[in-house]
């Protein structure tokens, strides 16, 4: 499902120049649960970017299902990541000013669901994430658990084929963190294909395998 052959990520401005990614190759499955590991300012949230299609690198390739989207525009990037990539964030990036259900519809927006088809997914997605109850709440009134089961709840409605979590612990309990591991377990189990980022090595536990970097490279 993913693939990349000497990954560069390089960002400059007039006095520096850092490389984030450097000479970057992977490959992840369809259907696996991969960790990135790796101390602050290794690359990992800049290489999720990258397969998440934020954000494009400087030279090397990278294939999503067979396809090079390094070498398509921004444009054809966004298309082609609709409805097929979910992500959750460590700051859950909820909008504060909709409410529950309104966040979660986001993903469907842009796709060809009917009115009736986006209430009963949404509808669904809730009740599996234990927050259909808070349905009309808005994000201030919700505790962090809450918050990143709404944000999961939102990454996974459109049914993606992929899950980028960058993270999805990070500002949560033990209780709460290993109840959203839970959660992307269940996912992965069910089929769709996780890449995580984490600091932590009791999430880091929940993946089938880990790529750690260091300054931009794999070292393990």
């Amino acid at each position: 499902m993913i693939k990349t052959e000497n990954l560069t990520k390089v960002f400059k401005t007039k006095e520096v120049e850092t490389t984030a990614i450097n000479d970057l190759s992977i490959n992840i499955e369809k259907g696996e649960f991969v960790g990135i590991m790796g101390p602050s300012g290794c690359g990992k949230s800049t290489l999720l970017n990258i397969i998440g299609m934020l954000d494009a690198s400087t030279s090397g390739s990278y294939f999503f299902n067979g396809i090079d989207v390094s070498r398509i525009t921004e444009q054809l990037r966004t298309s082609a990541r609709k409805g097929k990539i979910g992500f959750v964030f460590q700051n859950f990036n909820l909008v504060e000013d909709l409410n529950v259900s309104e966040n979660v519809e986001l993903p469907l927006a842009y796709l060809n669901f009917s009115h009736k088809e986006r209430k009963r997914l949404i509808e669904e997605v809730l009740d599996r994430m234990n927050i259909g109850h808070r349905a009309k709440h808005f994000p201030n009134q919700l505790s962090g658990g809450q918050q990143q089961r709404v944000a999961i709840a939102r990454a996974v409605v459109a049914n993606p084929m992929l899950i980028l979590a960058d993270e999805p612990t990070g500002n949560l309990d033990s209780k709460n963190g290993i109840e959203v591991m839970r959660l992307l377990t269940e996912y992965n189990q069910a089929g769709t294909t996780i890449v995580m980022v984490t600091h932590s090595q009791r999430d880091a536990a929940y993946s089938h395998r880990l790529i750690k970097l260091y300054d931009g490279s794999i070292v393990e």
